[in-house]
């Protein structure tokens, strides 16, 4: 019997992992089991070459999989045996998950593990509801927990810097063809059937404007795409965050997509949804004055907004049979 359960905490993490976020939905991760251990892969054909020539961003939506993993995992009853980029010979080996004790999950566990299918990003404004302080610091914890940390950023002139910085990355890229292209490779139109890049029903048309404004990647560049939902009632910022980490490499980016994952199970748990901006992250000057000036020497992984939305979006990912090597 507990061989059996094993087998299906392997087969559930797997599966759970699908549902994580990466930027622009591009999924790109690969999963293989082999005696009783799930080796999770780079799929590096999905990196961005424009906006993520480093590979940061595909490495911290594999950590937020590797999260989604641990937790199904835990779920199941086991606690998992995590080693992270465990050989150095094989860099597109990110990480190997086996179960370990057989531990009951408590109900934290449970909760976390609830969210995964239902957790959504979104793309707009928020509504005029506050986020509570103690949520917040509760967040905070969460990414504690996976070596980084998440600030609330609470100055006024901060927030606005910040969404200047975001109005600028947006207006220099979307100067560049090679960024707009990119883009919308990654933007599905209405009716697509593929099962990834982000539904033509997960953006709005045309969002309204936030104050101070943080502009929305625009996915329905030069095409009359996106969602026509009434946006008038949802254009506050939210609470702005910073995810940072204290170094800068592929170890810190994994260990960012796992608290970043953390941090929106337990958001989604509270009824709480995420905006990401990370225009400004992926030009270097910028993401190193945002470095020096406000992240007091830390490295910014992710720009991002938490608030409430009543909207309720689908999502797509693909199937078992395409992330499985």
């Amino acid at each position: 019997m507990a061989v059996l359960s094993a087998k299906h905490a392997l087969d559930t993490a797997v599966e759970a992992a699908r549902w994580a976020p990466s930027i622009h939905n591009t999924q790109p991760w690969a999963f293989s089991i082999s005696r009783e251990e799930i080796s999770l892969r780079a799929d590096t054909d999905r990196k961005l070459r424009v906006g993520d020539a480093s590979g940061r961003e595909l490495l911290i939506g594999c950590g937020a999989a590797l999260f989604t993993m641990r937790t199904a995992m835990r779920c199941e009853g086991f606690e998992p045996e995590v080693r992270i980029l465990p050989d150095p010979d094989r860099p597109s080996l990110l990480a190997t998950l086996r179960p370990g004790v057989e531990v009951p999950p408590d109900e934290s566990i449970k909760v976390l593990g609830r969210q995964i299918e239902r957790r959504r990003t979104h793309r707009a404004g928020f509504a005029d509801v506050q986020v509570p302080d103690a949520l917040i610091e509760r967040l905070a914890r969460a990414a504690m927990e996976e070596g980084a940390r998440l600030t609330p950023v609470r100055s006024p002139r901060a927030v606005k810097v910040i969404a200047a910085l975001t109005q600028a990355a947006q207006g220099v890229q979307a100067q560049d063809q090679r960024f707009s292209l990119e883009l919308i490779r990654w933007a599905q139109p209405p009716g697509s059937s593929r099962t990834d890049g982000v539904p033509a029903e997960g953006y709005p048309r045309q969002a309204m404007r936030t104050d101070p404004d943080f502009p929305q990647r625009d996915y329905s560049w030069q095409h009359d795409w996106g969602s026509q939902a009434d946006q008038r009632a949802a254009t506050s910022v939210g609470v702005v965050a910073l995810l940072t980490t204290p170094g800068d490499g592929r170890q810190e980016w994994i260990d960012a997509g796992q608290a970043l994952q953390h941090v929106l199970l337990y958001a989604a748990a509270y009824g709480v949804s995420a905006a990401f901006h990370t225009q400004a992250l992926e030009m270097g000057l910028l993401r190193e004055f945002l470095r020096c000036e406000l992240c007091s020497g830390q490295y910014p992984q992710m720009i991002m907004r938490l608030g409430v939305t009543f909207d309720d979006k689908d999502s797509v990912r693909r199937p078992l049979s395409e992330v499985m090597a």
